[in-house]
């Protein structure tokens, strides 16, 4: 299978191959479209995260609860995606949004990645013009459960529970969005922008398997990991990946879904 995350070239070895999609999408409230139809990378086509990758929002769910399975099929394929292609997916963010929808291709048995470093990563000229697609067939295949966590599972402590959010939102310092401030009690705090170097690359192998061993995830224990709403915690889950270590599972609902109760303990600190 493909491996999590591709370089910009092997995406120009295999560019014939590829089917590109833009991702990007602002918790500022800034416009995705508006960004890509600014200027993407060449044959891109836009993935509404909101529309396709996510269904409504609400207190109950979350934020970004998943999709139904023929809603995303259907947003794939009106954008020319088919069941059989290869995707690579790219934001400006480092991957942090884009990994969303690799991850629930991935894990419906699709053959995508990211594209590392970005809109950054390429050296080439920019379009403006979306290009013209034909509507594939995808086919709708259920989330697996076996890839998934609830509420019950985030206060579980048989689960080793990643928080993938930045560490002042773990702490509670900081919450521009969800009911409360803090974290899930007992979890651990795998920041996943950590994720990248200093130009915006993901990190090698060796040194991915350092820092989640250094938050106690080495492999020994099923592993939870959320975010904010879902979204930011499958870079953690891919980055897991990239480190060799075992599949762990995705919360959707995240923060945005727990703390909305106010009776769920909530706990601040390091």
């Amino acid at each position: 299978m493909l491996p999590p995350v591709v370089d910009v070239a092997w995406w120009r070895d295999h560019r014939g191959g590829v089917r590109l999609a833009d991702v990007r999408w602002y918790l500022d409230g800034r416009s995705g479209r508006a960004a890509y139809e600014a200027g993407h990378l060449p044959g891109a086509v836009f993935v509404d995260l909101d529309r396709w990758l996510a269904a409504p929002g609400s207190p109950a769910e979350g934020r970004h609860p998943l999709p139904d399975p023929e809603v995303f099929a259907a947003g794939l394929a009106a954008l020319g995606i088919g069941d059989d292609d290869t995707v690579v997916a790219y934001d400006d963010a480092g991957g942090v949004i884009a990994a969303r929808l690799v991850w629930l291709l991935r894990v419906t048995g699709h053959e995508a990645a990211l594209l590392d470093g970005g809109l950054a990563a390429w050296d080439g000229p920019l379009e403006q013009a979306e290009p013209a697609v034909r509507p594939a067939a995808f086919t709708a295949r259920p989330w697996p459960a076996e890839r998934l966590a609830g509420i019950e599972d985030a206060v579980d402590p048989a689960n080793l529970v990643v928080d993938a959010r930045e560490p002042a939102r773990f702490r509670g310092e900081h919450e521009p969005v969800d009911p409360r401030a803090g974290h899930v009690p007992g979890a651990v705090n795998v920041p996943c922008r950590a994720n990248l170097d200093g130009d915006g690359r993901f990190l090698p192998a060796a040194a991915l398997r350092e820092r989640f061993a250094a938050a106690g995830v080495t492999g020994a224990d099923p592993v939870v990991v959320y975010c904010g709403s879902g979204v930011t915690a499958c870079h953690d889950l891919l980055a897991m990946e990239r480190a060799g270590l075992p599949a762990g599972r995705l919360y959707p609902g995240s923060w945005s879904q727990y703390s909305g109760d106010p009776d769920r303990p909530v706990a601040t600190g390091g």
